[in-house]
């Protein structure tokens, strides 16, 4: 009787070929779709259409520059925000907290991942928004009244919507994605190691810093890498509490401003044919190449990160 195993495994083997060569196909026809339908703008401005902080349909006039800076400024917010949040999160739920707490909180902290992004974006609009403004926005405008840098940061009419609202529901948003991953990277280090070095007389941080996080830094840089790619990509709760503005009055942390998502979903149902709507798809392809470029970085990262392991060997 002839075996089973190996012609199951040569058809496993076939299908998981056939899915990775059929995602490699339908990313690059991504690719080239915005291409196609972003040709217009593309011929028109080129590379120029990211220095411009134009957008005006009326008078057919678009640059990106705007949403763009929104896009980072708000991911840059939300990361600042969420790594360390994040990480204390998994270093109490692995290292510190009593047995009967691990398994209810870390629920709790993944529910909130499953919380709608349009409730996050009525919450922030609605009840952080008053808040971030009568206690955040004005007393720092007061206190910093008068000094150049500190004031510019904080000017702008005290509304409770922009750049630091977004990027603070961002990072509630992507706190319980990276707050997971890190928890569970930090849980397959090997117990042996853990006790060698509490054995050996190092403290719960010690421990962390030089048997967890190199063991498991691939894991900890991916979970980041998975919270920066939501905080990127999330759209209708960056709608609700960026403001939807498409000028760069000032460099105000609570300016309103745009993002590239908010754009896409604001103007794209109701965009003609033509250049307006290739300038929305040149944003698309730039939100597409701006991640790509954030995923090499990190791969870089860790290249170097096993390189400098290697001379330390």
């Amino acid at each position: 009787m002839l075996r089973s195993g190996p012609v199951i495994d040569k058809v496993f083997g076939l299908m998981a070929k056939v899915a990775a060569v059929l995602t490699l196909a339908i990313l690059v026809a991504i690719l080239a779709s915005l291409t196609v339908n972003a040709w217009p703008a593309i011929e028109k401005y080129g590379l120029g259409f990211f220095a411009s902080a134009v957008w005006d349909p009326v008078q057919e006039e678009f640059g990106g520059l705007v949403m763009i800076y929104g896009t980072l400024m708000t991911s840059a917010i939300a990361l600042i925000i969420a790594v360390p949040v994040s990480f204390g999160i998994a270093l109490f739920l692995t290292e510190l907290s009593p047995a009967w707490l691990k398994r209810p909180l870390g629920t709790a902290i993944e529910l909130l991942a499953a919380i709608p992004s349009i409730v996050y974006g009525m919450w922030g609009l609605l009840v952080f928004g008053p808040i971030l403004a009568t206690y955040v926005q004005q007393p720092l405008q007061a206190l910093f009244k008068g000094i150049p840098l500190l004031e510019a940061l904080v000017s702008g009419p005290p509304v409770g919507i922009g750049i630091l609202s977004a990027g603070i529901i961002l990072a509630i948003m992507i706190i319980p994605f990276i707050a997971a991953v890190m928890r569970d990277v930090f849980e397959v280090t090997p117990t042996l190691l853990r006790e060698s070095a509490y054995g050996l007389g190092a403290t719960t941080w010690e421990v962390v810093s030089n048997v967890v996080l190199p063991y498991t830094k691939a894991g900890v840089i991916g979970g980041i890498m998975l919270g920066l790619g939501r905080a990127i990509g999330e759209t209708m709760a960056v709608t609700f509490v960026i403001g939807n503005f498409n000028q760069l009055d000032s460099l105000s942390l609570f300016q309103a401003a745009n993002s590239i998502t908010s754009a896409l979903a604001n103007e794209f149902a109701e965009a003609g044919a033509g250049l307006h709507q290739a300038s929305l798809m040149y944003l698309g392809l730039a939100l597409f190449f701006i991640t790509f470029v954030i995923l090499s970085l990190s791969k870089l990262l860790l290249v170097q990160l096993k390189k400098q392991e290697g001379s330390k060997a």
